[in-house]
């Protein structure tokens, strides 16, 4: 998604900071999303498979497996996959309005 900025952009203005507030509060919400899917969806697979996630694997059962050792690591990537796309997001913005600042050739 493409923004476009007057020709007198400013890295520091109003336009520039609300549409990265904006693109930011989209990632934000995905993010959670992501998050709240693995918190509840735990207790919903014991509730509606309980044969599933009492399944051993390696010698846990499915549910301490997801919950003791795989959630953690779950949630360092969605955090890294945040931080990444965020940073992304600021230099994709600032890059137009850099090139909202060159002058015509």
């Amino acid at each position: 998604m493409k923004t476009t900025l007057p020709p007198k952009a400013d890295i520091h203005s109003e336009e520039f900071l609300h549409t990265l507030m904006r693109r930011q509060l989209k990632l934000s919400i995905t993010c959670a999303a992501a998050f709240l899917v693995a918190l509840l969806g735990l207790p919903l697979l014991n509730y509606f498979a309980p044969e599933l996630m009492a399944t051993r694997v390696f010698g846990f059962t499915l549910t301490w497996l997801v919950l003791g050792v795989l959630f953690f690591p779950f949630v360092w990537l969605i955090a890294c996959a945040f931080i990444k796309r965020s940073i992304r997001l600021e230099e994709d913005e600032a890059r137009v309005v850099e090139n909202a600042l060159e002058p015509p050739a």
